[in-house]
């Protein structure tokens, strides 16, 4: 559990919309107050603030959703327990507006989920389009089905799937930092919100580390769910942001690995090679659910963003 440092996290749009749901709360402000030093488990924070198990717990949910806590499984005298501590220690809001940066530029690039390129994947699995089923669930073959594309969520047990993202780098430019965001969660049968699933991400064939999922998420709609979808499957996942910048990688704020852009190769490549899965060595292989533009809770498909500057005595390349 991170116990020093003043960790920070930025938000907007509907990132910062549910981050605001999170903390409109007396009771999770409590959480937050108590876990101030050190982590706790559920009954040790129920028994501090006089609450129900079932509260306490149905509050740490929606915390954990909104990507505010960190998650731990360690070993207990019934199984495991689930030990919580605080992410961060402040959260910066920014408003809507036009930001600029001064003296770099982004390019932004958004992949559709079903767009991948290569898989491998074991049941569970499936996709599913905004109208239907696509080929057969728990059928791997149905990944290779042409109406793939158009998947709006897909899942799978155990494997990986790839996405080749155009390098739209302009010629001579100096990439300084990745941004990768998506809308994920575990995959149980059904769902659960306590189903762990360390998941891992690729760039560029380089392993930038390894996040652990705490569940599978369900029990409420999600807001973008077509209406033909089952209120007893997945509904919605958490909307997470990677980066790699010349300092290291992290994973909404939080330090993930010591790999930094330049590890990346980002420059030279004809594209850039993004792949998410879950290990077969895993400590928790609990699979994952990757959430479209119209499904889930957030409006976005898998989206990059490349950060860039040009060395000093470079001028951008220009097509005539």
């Amino acid at each position: 559990m991170p116990t020093s440092g003043i960790r920070k996290l930025t938000v907007e749009g509907e990132a910062a919309l549910t981050v605001l749901r999170a903390l409109d709360s007396d009771t999770r402000m409590m959480i937050f107050s108590l876990l101030s030093h050190e982590g706790m488990n559920v009954s040790e924070l129920a028994e501090a603030m006089g609450m129900a198990h079932s509260t306490v717990s149905t509050n740490l949910k929606m915390l954990e959703e909104a990507g505010l806590l960190v998650v731990q499984y360690v070993p207990g005298t019934r199984g495991s327990q689930k030990l919580v501590a605080k992410r961060y220690d402040e959260i910066l809001i920014k408003l809507p507006g036009v930001a600029v940066e001064a003296n770099q530029d982004v390019v932004e690039i958004s992949m559709p989920i079903g767009n991948y390129h290569r898989f491998e994947v074991k049941p569970t699995c499936g996709l599913a389009t905004d109208t239907q089923f696509v080929g057969m669930l728990d059928d791997v073959r149905s990944f290779y089905e042409p109406e793939h594309v158009f998947a709006q969520l897909l899942w799978f047990g155990q494997g990986y799937v790839d996405y080749a993202f155009p390098n739209n780098l302009p010629r001579g430019a100096q990439a300084i930092e990745l941004e990768f965001s998506a809308e994920i969660c575990s995959e149980a049968p059904q769902y659960d919100p306590d189903w762990p699933s360390d998941i891992t991400l690729w760039i560029n064939g380089v392993e930038v580390g390894t996040w652990t999922c705490p569940g599978d998420f369900g029990g409420s709609r999600g807001k973008l769910n077509p209406r033909w979808w089952p209120d007893d499957q997945t509904q919605y996942g958490v909307l997470k942001v990677w980066r790699v910048n010349g300092k290291g990688a992290y994973i909404d704020g939080e330090r993930l690995s010591s790999v930094r852009i330049a590890d990346l190769r980002i420059e030279n490549a004809n594209h850039i090679d993004v792949r998410l899965g879950v290990k077969p060595d895993a400590q928790h292989v609990g699979g994952i659910n990757l959430f479209g533009r119209h499904f889930g809770n957030y409006p976005q498909d898998l989206l990059m963003r490349l950060r860039y500057i040009f060395p000093e005595g470079q001028k951008a390349y220009k097509v005539k």
